[in-house]
């Protein structure tokens, strides 16, 4: 087991840890040996790959998650003033990439019994400015994708997924991020599969793909190959600036081999999550996350509810767990408790995620965790719930 990253000595079991295999450090070493590091060889099958495992028609490698959502806004035209509605429990790439089209974040409340957008506030906050919708398949389980869809084809909506923890989390046997307009993975190093940074655009028009090709690579309407196989190279238009957002061949080189292993990565995640569903049943006020039998789930956050009859708050069993050298931690703030998105909140209209966020946790899950891991968290858990009061 690898040190604390943030050399904290008391932490002896972390909250993940990324898994880099022998063959992920042979093809990045490989790749080095290239002439071109950048939108070459390596760039074009993990996009090919990545098309082959998903199943879209079209994949486009890019910088970040956020790049994606960017990226994927700006293809689909969201402009200045645009609203497009986002839920409030989730991280802020989405509110800063609608912010980045100069359009407006709409923060809606989530449902009492999940994580997912709920579609009655949905209805409530569309206006003749909404433009689009960003679902979040959150923690790697399918949101309320189905009934999303039908609100936004009733009002002329486009849905962009946000699937940054949803690598390998299917739909009716359809990979996520086809349902909608596009999906936006991310490949941050906690993610299912990494690329140290790196996000992926997939869409089934080729379109919105060939549109978030050419801005991710400063606008450029000729890719770097056709334009050296050209008479002269430096000859191309801009129809519309665009951005630095491409991902370098060293890490989509890391892409490939991750992602070769990503049924065995999922499956190791789902293992170790039925495990702690197993050890941590009938805790009075643990609530545990919903298990699936199927491909719905590709097990990224393994999160808990700390509710009023467990002994601890959520905060005080974070801090115990702590003190015991076990890293967890919150996935995420609400978007409308940070100062820069107030503006765009109804206070009055987020009670279901303010009150979700004082309960939710999550606890260490990575392929490699042990059961030695595991066991030092349940029985954690199960000692500071019998043992202390509020």
């Amino acid at each position: 087991m690898k040190k604390d990253f943030f050399e904290d000595k008391k932490i002896k079991f972390p909250a993940y840890e990324p898994w880099i295999s022998d063959e992920d450090k042979k093809i990045v070493k490989k790749t080095l040996t290239q002439s071109m590091l950048t939108l070459g060889p390596q760039l074009e099958k993990f996009e090919n790959d990545f098309c082959k495992y998903s199943k879209a028609k079209y994949a486009v490698a890019v910088s970040n998650c956020t790049a994606a959502l960017h990226l994927s806004l700006m293809a689909l035209g969201i402009k200045k003033d645009d609203e497009v509605i986002i839920p409030d429990l989730t991280f802020v790439a989405d509110a800063n990439a609608i912010l980045a089209c100069n359009a407006k974040p709409v923060i809606v409340d989530i449902n009492k019994e999940n994580f997912f957008l709920s579609i009655s506030n949905i209805k409530k906050n569309i206006t003749k400015k909404t433009k689009a919708i960003i679902p979040v398949h959150i923690y790697g389980q399918v949101c309320n994708i189905e009934e999303i869809l039908d609100v936004a084809k009733d009002n002329n909506l486009k849905v962009i997924e946000d699937c940054a923890h949803a690598v390998g989390t299917f739909h009716k046997s359809k990979h996520v991020g086809t349902l909608g307009n596009t999906g936006c993975f991310s490949f941050y190093p906690t993610k299912n599969i990494t690329t140290a940074e790196g996000g992926m655009v997939i869409t089934n028009s080729e379109k919105i793909a060939e549109k978030v090709r050419q801005l991710r690579n400063h606008g450029m309407t000729k890719s770097l190959k056709s334009r050296y196989s050209s008479e002269y190279p430096w000859i191309f238009d801009i129809k519309q600036p665009g951005y630095n957002y491409r991902l370098d061949e060293i890490r989509a080189a890391l892409g490939i081999t991750q992602l070769k292993r990503i049924k065995k990565i999922n499956e190791l995640r789902k293992k170790a999550s039925s495990y702690y569903n197993k050890n941590l049943q009938n805790i009075p006020g643990i609530i545990l996350p919903d298990m699936v039998n199927d491909k719905t789930h590709s097990y990224h956050l393994y999160t808990i509810r700390v509710t009023k009859p467990y002994k601890l708050s959520r905060n005080q069993l974070f801090k115990k767990l702590k003190d015991d050298g076990i890293r967890t931690t919150v996935y995420w703030m609400p978007i409308h408790m940070y100062t820069a998105y107030k503006k765009f909140t109804n206070q009055s209209n987020i009670k279901n995620t303010s009150k979700t966020y004082e309960e939710i946790l999550a606890l260490p899950l990575f392929p490699s965790i042990t059961l030695k891991h595991q066991n030092k968290v349940i029985n954690c858990i199960k000692k500071f719930g019998d043992e202390n009061e509020r």
